[in-house]
């Protein structure tokens, strides 16, 4: 009869089958845990998914700061709380973005936000909401939601306030998605109506339950989802084919509240690496590209400003163009004398 294990060879048996398990069965058991608190999807064609912890957030929000060494760089307003990052309080004229340090290389990700908006403000007294960002700029503060107007890349906004009187079709809040090559202005009046690319109505403000945003982007297609009832089910929202995003972008999200308020809170970030089969004809047609453009949406072309022209080279310009006009004058007038000669000689 074999003797009982004291604890202490009991704790050595199991540190040495823990040893033995290699890097990869670890990750596998992580995400098997779980590495999101919001509801999954299966999709066709996906053989692996992981998390990128230097693109994502979470508590106790380590790597979150102002310095050179963080992760994530707060601005303006923006403050990192115990349980949540606020954007902004509930007060007027508050500004604040949260940017990720890292740019992105991934070619088909999947990113989602777990958010809450709340305050004090009652019906349509409450504004403005909050935006997710994939952009090649980053801390640049702006009219958009607190971020730069002429953005380059994919901006989705929770827009909570209709700034447009005659409201009929929509229904706020309202979530909407935008691409932009630098070229478009978003539209505050209308509410970004102009330039986006779909949108659908999301009730998110003063619920009691979480609240989740995901944006997929696989081969050139851009899915928006949304967690918003409680029900731990995705619902569609916005699907856009022919979406062209560039690599090396930067996430972020940024808030702005002006003559009304919410507080805007942002509780995690995290995205996910898809790894998906393409064929040789999908490789071929999924190159990297450099500027942002929808495959059915014009956007205006980018035509960059001449340099202004130096001294010299006005200099330049104008001695050449003076030459050239003395010399044709000086040809002119030896081709006429030439005629007015052959002319006489044809007289006599």
């Amino acid at each position: 009869m074999a003797a009982a294990l004291r604890p202490s060879d009991w704790w050595q048996r199991w540190r040495r089958r823990l040893s033995a398990w290699d890097g990869s069965r670890m990750l596998l058991l992580l995400l098997l845990l779980g590495s999101g608190q919001g509801p999954r999807r299966v999709w066709a064609g996906q053989t692996f998914e992981y998390l990128k912890r230097e693109h994502s957030l979470s508590k106790p929000y380590q790597g979150v700061g102002t310095g050179s060494s963080s992760l994530w760089n707060l601005m303006g307003n923006a403050m990192v709380m115990t349980q949540y990052i606020r954007l902004t309080p509930d007060m007027q004229s508050k500004q604040g973005a949260l940017w990720n340090r890292v740019p992105c290389f991934l070619r088909d990700w999947e990113l989602q936000v777990h958010f809450k908006i709340h305050g004090q403000g009652k019906k349509n007294l409450h504004g403005d909401g909050l935006a997710i960002w994939y952009t090649k700029d980053r801390m640049q503060p702006g009219p958009v939601f607190g971020n730069m107007d002429k953005f380059v890349g994919l901006g989705v906004f929770v827009d909570t306030y209709p700034n447009e009187e005659k409201q009929q079709e929509r229904v706020f809040p309202y979530i909407s998605a935008m691409v932009n090559n630098g070229s478009l202005s978003y539209d505050h009046e209308r509410d970004g109506r102009p330039t986006e690319l779909g949108g659908c109505t999301a009730i998110v403000r003063n619920l009691h339950y979480d609240t989740f945003l995901v944006i997929r982007y696989v081969k050139r297609h851009l899915t928006i989802m949304m967690d918003i009832d409680g029900k731990h089910e995705w619902r569609d929202c916005i699907e856009v084919p022919g979406v062209r995003l560039p690599r090396g972008y930067y996430f972020g999200t940024s808030s702005i509240t002006g003559d009304l308020s919410d507080n805007h809170d942002v509780i995690s970030l995290k995205l996910f690496e898809l790894t998906v089969e393409r064929t040789p004809e999908e490789e071929k047609l999924h190159r990297d590209v450099f500027l942002p453009s929808v495959d059915n949406m014009k956007l205006p072309d980018m035509t960059a400003p001449l340099p202004p022209l130096s001294g010299l080279a006005l200099f330049l310009i104008v001695f050449f163009s003076l030459v050239f006009s003395v010399f044709a004058i000086v040809i002119g007038i030896i081709l006429y004398n030439k005629w007015q000669e052959q002319s006489r000689k044809r007289f006599y």
